[in-house]
């Protein structure tokens, strides 16, 4: 994918859901992977041209796994001139040696929200950006299906009243291959996740079904989008046709 591909699904998502506006500060969660990078390039090119003037703050919040680097991360953000913040946190101590947690996923999640929503409120941002994809999307919906009983997945802007945040979610129209794509003609240099269990969570789990059943059945992964964005869920609105 090419970045002006990117920068066009991007200011699509940012213009049909009102995700951005005059004067904004927005925080974008870095971890290193295919995805926040990506997000990192598609906010510093629309920043450029968008109607709506707005800055970056680039947070990346440091686990505590060994061997995890952000120098990678810092080198790039200062390629493109935007700030850079380390949180250094001891979360993944916490969870798998302290805690010993059996399905530490949701914990570690909250706990690293909490750490880049409060120092994205330290460093005077209003909103904070979301690396989540359209397969993101249609995974989280199938996990709400599967565990929950429900019909329902994340919104694409969502406020935080306890925090006055807004999160929002500018890579909602984007395919992952075409995250995947974006990282390999770009070369993008990738921080590898050191979480012990990556690969191995629920989320992986959907993923897979997801692929499995597109495979079987083309066309799937956009029809149950198309489903989402005319299904009455909370912060989505109907939207006519099928994007691509």
């Amino acid at each position: 994918m090419k970045l002006q591909k990117l920068l066009s699904l991007t200011r699509k998502a940012v213009d049909e859901f009102q995700l951005i506006d005059s004067g904004d500060k927005i925080a974008v969660g870095v971890s290193g992977g295919k995805d926040s990078l990506t997000m990192l390039y598609a906010l510093h090119g629309l920043m450029r041209f968008y109607p709506n003037p707005f800055t970056l703050e680039a947070i990346t919040v440091d686990l505590g796994h060994p061997g995890f680097q952000a120098d990678k991360i810092q080198a790039l953000c200062e390629s493109l001139g935007i700030p850079f913040t380390l949180v250094k946190t001891d979360i993944g101590p916490i969870i798998f040696e302290e805690r010993k947690e059996s399905n530490p996923c949701s914990l570690c999640a909250k706990m690293r929200k909490g750490a880049l929503n409060t120092a994205a409120k330290e460093l005077g941002c209003n909103k904070i950006a979301y690396a989540h994809h359209k397969d993101d999307v249609v995974e989280t919906m199938l996990l709400s299906l599967i565990y929950e009983g429900r019909f329902h997945t994340f919104s694409p802007r969502t406020y935080l009243d306890r925090m006055d945040l807004t999160v929002i979610r500018p890579l909602i129209f984007v395919d992952e291959a075409d995250v995947i794509g974006f990282k390999n003609k770009y070369q993008l240099e990738i921080e590898k996740s050191p979480c012990p269990i990556d690969g191995y969570t629920k989320r992986q789990y959907a993923k897979e079904l997801l692929r499995d059943i597109s495979r079987e059945n083309p066309g799937t992964k956009e029809r149950m989008f198309t489903a989402i964005c005319n299904g009455n869920i909370q912060g989505w609105h109907p939207i006519q046709g099928k994007h691509s």
